[in-house]
């Protein structure tokens, strides 16, 4: 948490409001935030906004100088957030950068995160390219049907495992894994060889709707993510099974969600999503 679609409405919000402006100072508190490139932050000093744009879960801010350009890369972590200037947060001093803009409608950009797991890269061209190499798989909203039934056919191992793999489907967290296969009718640990093709397409599909109506309701803030504008995404009030644990299924068939725990917990309905049902 943040996943994709809050990567996504964070984009959008930064995008509509600051692309095009001046960037005329950055203010780094904490040297440590930065995973690389700390020494080229001057450059960035006078730098235009020429470009937003949502790598899996991260945030690519594009830069502009003298026919020249550099980027700024903000993985959000648990719990990191981009906010505006206008926008309050509970505790203002674990602001850890600052971004202030001339030309724009918002006069400043912060890095806001309390425990530190996110990190900003200042990274040139070449240095962006080998961060989305080397970092993201097949994005969910820009893949192709064919090509991401022909990432899961010779595939192995458990099917949520798989769709959570960065380096494989990039941007799907925990939230979204567990919504997407309830919602395919698909239990958690299936073994992704033994899906048809027909699952696959189906699972496509369902993954890019659950996807764009989270990006419709701004995200799903269930612990610290606020949009840049500082307002809650509203998609966790939609949620089918994930933080459901114990209550009955919204699909009124008798079952009650379950939780398996492992390295991130899987919850699902043991009526709807069958282990035996792959055709």
């Amino acid at each position: 948490m943040p996943e994709l679609p809050e990567a996504e409405v964070v984009a959008r919000q930064i995008r509509a409001r600051l692309l095009g402006a001046r960037l005329r100072e950055v203010w780094i508190g904490r040297a440590d935030i930065v995973r690389e490139g700390y020494s080229t932050v001057a450059w960035y000093r006078g730098a235009t906004l020429q470009s937003v744009e949502r790598f899996g879960k991260s945030i690519v801010l594009g830069f502009a100088k003298a026919q020249a350009g550099r980027y700024v890369v903000a993985e959000l972590g648990m719990t990191g957030l981009l906010l505006f200037q206008s926008a309050r947060t509970k505790h203002p001093r674990h602001t850890h950068v600052r971004f202030s803009f001339e030309g724009a409608s918002e006069p400043e950009l912060r890095y806001w995160n309390p425990r530190r797991f996110g990190r900003l890269s200042l990274l040139d061209k070449t240095g962006l390219e080998r961060y989305v190499a080397r970092r993201f798989g097949l994005d969910p909203l820009s893949a192709s049907q064919q090509d991401f039934v022909r990432l899961l056919q010779g595939r192995r191992g458990r099917l949520k495992s798989l769709l959570m793999h960065q380096q494989v489907v990039a941007g799907i967290g925990n939230i979204y894994a567990n919504e997407i296969l309830f919602r395919a009718g698909l239990h958690p640990h299936v073994q992704v060889r033994r899906l048809s093709v027909g699952r696959m397409e189906k699972l496509y599909r369902i993954m890019r709707e659950v996807l764009h109506e989270a990006i419709a309701c701004g995200g799903s803030s269930v612990r610290d993510f606020l949009s840049p504008d500082g307002t809650e995404g509203q998609y966790k009030r939609r949620h089918l099974v994930y933080g459901r644990e114990g209550q009955p299924c919204l699909h009124h068939c008798g079952g009650i969600i379950q939780r398996f725990q492992g390295e991130r917990s899987a919850y699902f309905c043991p009526r709807c999503q069958s282990l035996r049902s792959t055709k």
